[in-house]
C-alpha cells in the first residue's frame, strides 16, 4: 500500500515552466557573479558546466563536491576562493533569489494540499533534481507556503550523489526512507526524470501544466493532470 508520496519541485509544485526558470535565474546569477570580478558568461558556462557534472555523478562524492570541483576547474580559482564564492552564491540564493518570484509570476500556495496528506497520513518526499543547495529550495518552498519541516526528506547537492534520471537516484531515496518502491508515489511533470522511477516499480503521476519530455505515448502510461486535477485526486486517496 503507498505510503509515500514524493513531489518534484520545478514544475510541478512550483509553477514555471524550465526555460522561464533559467532565463531570470542566470540572468541575476550572473550579475552576482559579475559583481565578484568574474566574466558573467565565462562564470555561467562553469555554474552549467557543474551542473552536467552532477548529472553524471557516479555516486563517489556528493553533488555539492562534483559541482564546485567543476566549477574551479572551469574558471581556473582555487579551494580557497571556491569557499568564498560558495558563501557569495549561498548568501545569493537566501537574499536575492527571492526577488525572482515576481518576474516569475509565482502565485500559488501548496500549503491546503501537504497539510492535507499530511494529517491523512502520508510521508512526504521533496524529490527535486538536487543539483542547487538547501537554502536555494528553503527560499522557492516558501514561495509555496511550505517550509523545509513539510517534508521528511529534501534532496538537496549537499545530501545527495546522484541525480535525475539516474534511477540510483530514487534508490538512494529508498534507502534514506527505509520504503520499498511499491509503497511510493513519484509526481512530477518530466517523463524522463520523473516518470523514469516507474522503472523500480513506484506508481507515477504526471503533472500536464508543464510538461517537459512528455509525450501521448508516455501520458498514456502513467496518470495525469493538470496540477488541479492532482489535487482533487489527492483528496480522494484513502487515510492510513
Amino acid at each position: 500500500m503507498q505510503s509515500t508520496i514524493l513531489f518534484d519541485l520545478d514544475g510541478t509544485l512550483l509553477p514555471v515552466s524550465q526555460d522561464t526558470f533559467v532565463k531570470v535565474y542566470f540572468s541575476a546569477l550572473g550579475e552576482k557573479l559579475a559583481k565578484q570580478g568574474f566574466e558573467a558568461e565565462q562564470a555561467l558556462a562553469a555554474v552549467w558546466k557543474g551542473t552536467k557534472e552532477m548529472v553524471k555523478n557516479d555516486g563517489t562524492v556528493f553533488n555539492r563536491e562534483r559541482f564546485w570541483s567543476a566549477f574551479a576547474e572551469s574558471v581556473g580559482i582555487s579551494a580557497e576562493r571556491v569557499a568564498v564564492v560558495e558563501r557569495i552564491t549561498d548568501d545569493f540564493y537566501a537574499q536575492e533569489f527571492d526577488r525572482l518570484r515576481e518576474p516569475l509570476g509565482v502565485q500559488a500556495d501548496r500549503g491546503e494540499l501537504i497539510r492535507s496528506l499530511q494529517k491523512k497520513g502520508y510521508e512526504l518526499v521533496l524529490a527535486t533534481n538536487p543539483i542547487f543547495p538547501m537554502v536555494a529550495v528553503k527560499t522557492r518552498l516558501a514561495w509555496l507556503g511550505l517550509r523545509t519541516e513539510d517534508f521528511s526528506l529534501i534532496t538537496t547537492y549537499e545530501n545527495s550523489r546522484f541525480c535525475k534520471p539516474n534511477l540510483d537516484y530514487y534508490r538512494e531515496i529508498l534507502e534514506k526512507i527505509g520504503k520499498t518502491p511499491t509503497e511510493c508515489l513519484m509526481v512530477g511533470n518530466n517523463g524522463k526524470e520523473d516518470a523514469c522511477a516507474g522503472e523500480l516499480g513506484m506508481e507515477v503521476y504526471l503533472v500536464t501544466d508543464y510538461p517537459e519530455d512528455t509525450d501521448q505515448a508516455l501520458l498514456a502510461r502513467f496518470a495525469h493532470s493538470s496540477f488541479a486535477g492532482f489535487e482533487a485526486f489527492a483528496q480522494a486517496l484513502p487515510d492510513l
